[in-house]
């Protein structure tokens, strides 16, 4: 976990949780926007990804591994005594959603980018009933991840990045395939315990990883009083990484700053 401070005074923090098979080097961008546009950022790399050794490179042995991670963050953000906003993409927001659904924390709000709720692409039904039985047999199995750069962004800067870093993950197991299967149920089934907390989601429209139909039914079935839901046209699986990356930036900073406005004039 790593903390980089806001240019100027503070007015909130955020905590990013990346997604599958990357890590937080990737955010580089992202974390500088929100430092120059007064924010603390929070964030680390989930086990078995990235630079984390907890674990080993692609496995974990229960889901809970990533929420038990991000529920630290979470905690060190919080001591900054400032409002604290959860920015989860893909599987990092889903790691988020189960976070919260199980605990109780002091958010202002949350921002999810093409939150991981449903796939594209499954494996065939003879291969995931493979699956089910290597869960237990032989849990730390590698298989490739079968996600391809190609499928998570249409900028050529970012591909190219993408080739030459050695941190991405390209094998999972089958137990972490099994645990990610099962959390995106249960996100679903426990969709009530969901806290009211103000919520942005943003899909890209053309995502290729993430079925944007089911991030639009999670959504619909949520019944909290504030959540907006935007869909960005054209747009591949990472929206923060796209064309249009400043525009969706701008998007998510006013969805932040918005709250925090209120929040004061609710407090007056």
């Amino acid at each position: 976990m790593r903390k980089w401070e806001a240019v100027g005074k503070a007015q909130g923090v955020i905590v990013i949780v990346h997604g599958a098979m990357e890590h937080q080097g990737r955010y580089s961008w992202l974390r500088e926007m929100w430092v120059l546009s007064g924010f603390h950022v929070v964030m680390g790399d989930l086990p078995g990804q990235g630079l984390s050794t907890r674990s080993h490179r692609g496995h974990i042995d229960t889901f809970d591994e990533y929420v038990i991670e991000v529920k630290k963050w979470v905690i060190e953000a919080e001591r900054y005594r400032l409002p604290v906003f959860l920015l989860g993409h893909s599987m990092g927001g889903l790691t988020v959603i189960r976070l919260l659904q199980e605990e109780q924390h002091e958010v202002a709000g949350v921002i999810f980018s093409s939150p991981c709720l449903g796939l594209v692409n499954y494996p065939s039904l003879p291969i995931n009933a493979l699956s089910v039985g290597l869960n237990w047999i032989a849990p730390e199995l590698k298989v490739d991840s079968q996600l391809d750069v190609d499928l998570a962004t249409r900028n050529i800067d970012v591909k190219d990045r993408a080739l030459n870093d050695s941190l991405f993950v390209t094998k999972v197991s089958v137990r972490w395939y099994r645990e990610l299967l099962k959390a995106m149920k249960e996100a679903f089934t426990n969709i009530s315990n969901f806290p009211d907390i103000p919520l942005l989601v943003m899909q890209g429209g053309d995502d290729k990883i993430v079925n944007k139909a089911e991030v639009r039914n999670w959504f619909n079935e949520l019944a909290i009083s504030e959540k907006l839901y935007k869909e960005w046209p054209k747009c591949y699986h990472e929206i923060f990484n796209e064309p249009e990356r400043e525009m969706i930036f701008n998007y998510a900073k006013y969805f932040a700053e918005l709250q925090l406005r209120l929040s004061h004039y609710q407090i007056k």
